[in-house]
């Protein structure tokens, strides 16, 4: 009894391992690809800079006032507010993925919470919007 047990849990352990490669096959095939990419653009790419292109401002402007100048706080509050929705967005992928697993009482009970999920980032949304932080005035 315990011998059939013992080779339950080592299929288990296998099959979870199994999952487990094939994410650390994709990792490694894009970290791969990116650096091939990297490679093959640096051998392609033309370096003979001239003295322009090596100059601070490339662009051929002058530069006026001071680079170190504070930013309008309205440009943080854009860039993270586009990062918290962004990454709820991103909670969409895993839950797409996992609807084939569910029978119909589990699918549903998921259908209604990612609606939920998507009603308070709608609500959120809204919210932003009505309080004027994605006005640019």
């Amino acid at each position: 009894m315990g011998a059939g047990r013992n080779l339950e849990q080592n299929n288990f352990y296998l099959m979870l391992t199994l999952e487990y490669l094939k994410i650390l096959l994709y990792v490694v095939f894009s970290f791969g690809l990116a650096f091939l990419l990297l490679l093959v653009s640096l051998q392609i790419s033309s370096k003979d800079y001239d003295a322009e292109k090596l100059s601070a401002y490339e662009c051929g402007f002058t530069p006026i006032g001071d680079a170190r100048q504070p930013f309008h706080v309205r440009f943080y509050l854009v860039g993270i507010l586009f990062l918290l929705f962004d990454l709820e967005v991103i909670f969409l992928f895993p839950w797409a993925m996992a609807m084939s697993w569910f029978d119909i009482t589990e699918f549903y009970y998921a259908l209604y919470t990612m609606f939920f999920f998507l009603f308070l980032l709608t609500v959120g949304y809204i919210y932003e919007w009505d309080k004027g932080a994605l006005d640019w005035e």
